[in-house]
């Protein structure tokens, strides 16, 4: 897996070939078009006044792509929420150099505020992920069995292997960045969106996709396939909080963005008053649309994020803070969190 999508010239993503939207391999939040960053720009934007308003808050993103999640949020800010835009730096951790070249394309209006890096440095703000755990390489291992890969002929296949007791980890690199993102991030939160499962619901199997389409094999197109495994989420959330992050929110992606959409122009919600102050006040029935364009497309797109049977429920999203304070209250994009969701140290 790391090999397929990671090595420097073959690799799926390394080698920029990687496609997402419509003519793509398959379709993200960001790609749905710029609500979804818009909204995590109102978010960010609630957690630099939960900081303090600190001149030093930098916006941290793994896994950026092209670099249009980072423009829709700093097109936002720097129309709505001015002050916030003045003092943010936002810095792109990316190893690859057509990516980071992509990136620099599509971001050059803020080149200025934007910084990139090979790999996390210290910060305090917020590091932002989307689909970016899914794709860290991963052991498949079921019932005291690994599979492992041989060569036959001439085609890879998998062949089975007692697993040695002791060695079941099977997301390790998932594991490892959280350590690496724990020890970078000085004050602040944590915000990872992607596809997982929880407590009994661990075990998956890995999905390959090109072309919108599930190939059968993982040897079906190497390097020219995405590559994707469900994040574990109990796992992910226990590594945090041996790390010292605590759990500050879990939920689907369907009642995080209805969190943002509704503390944004709830009567008397403190969550983005500030913010709120540099915006048109919504028309009659607008359940959140405004400050964003209310035209039928931004309808559509909010409907694609939203809807459970699309992207609402596919996706969920994990918020980890750390020296925030232990009276720190709820973030917007958890009001609505469900406690259902059994997830460690999460009440």
């Amino acid at each position: 897996m790391h090999r397929a999508l990671y090595h420097p010239r073959q690799g799926y993503y390394s080698s920029g070939r990687c496609a997402i939207g419509k003519t793509g391999d398959y379709f993200t939040n960001v790609s749905i078009g710029p609500v979804f960053g818009q909204l995590l720009a109102a978010q960010f934007a609630e957690i630099w006044e939960r900081l303090g308003k600190i001149d030093n808050f930098v916006i941290v993103e793994q896994g950026a792509h092209d670099g249009q999640f980072a423009c829709d949020v700093l097109e936002f800010l720097k129309k709505h929420a001015p002050e916030f835009f003045e003092v943010l730096r936002y810095r792109i951790v990316e190893p690859f150099p057509i990516l980071r070249d992509r990136q620099s394309l599509t971001l050059k209006p803020f080149q200025e505020r934007i910084e990139y890096h090979d790999s996390l440095r210290p910060f305090a703000g917020v590091h932002f992920s989307n689909e970016l755990l899914d794709a860290m390489p991963v052991r498949l291992i079921r019932g005291g069995v690994e599979k492992m890969v041989d060569v036959q002929d001439t085609n890879f296949v998998f062949v089975e292997c007692p697993l040695l007791e002791g060695n079941a980890v099977s997301n390790q690199s998932a594991l490892d960045w959280v350590d690496c993102v724990a020890a970078n991030l000085q004050r602040g939160y944590v915000i990872a969106i992607d596809y997982g499962r929880v407590g009994d619901e661990r075990e998956g199997s890995a999905q390959v996709r090109a072309g919108h389409r599930i190939l059968d094999s993982p040897f079906e197109q190497i390097g020219h396939a995405d590559i994707t495994m469900h994040v574990d989420w109990s796992t992910i959330a226990e590594r945090a909080q041996a790390n010292g992050l605590r759990v500050a929110g879990f939920t689907d992606q369907h009642h995080f963005l209805t969190g943002i959409l509704s503390e944004l122009w709830r009567p008397g919600s403190p969550a983005f008053a500030w913010l709120r102050r540099g915006m048109p006040e919504p028309p009659p029935g607008d359940w959140g649309q405004s400050p964003l364009p209310g035209s039928p497309k931004m309808k559509r797109e909010l409907q694609t994020l939203l809807h459970p049977e699309m992207l609402g429920r596919a996706f969920q999203v994990l918020a980890l803070e750390k020296n925030v304070g232990p009276d720190a209250s709820r973030l917007a994009g958890f009001e609505f969190a469900k406690s259902l969701m059994n997830m460690p140290g999460l009440s």
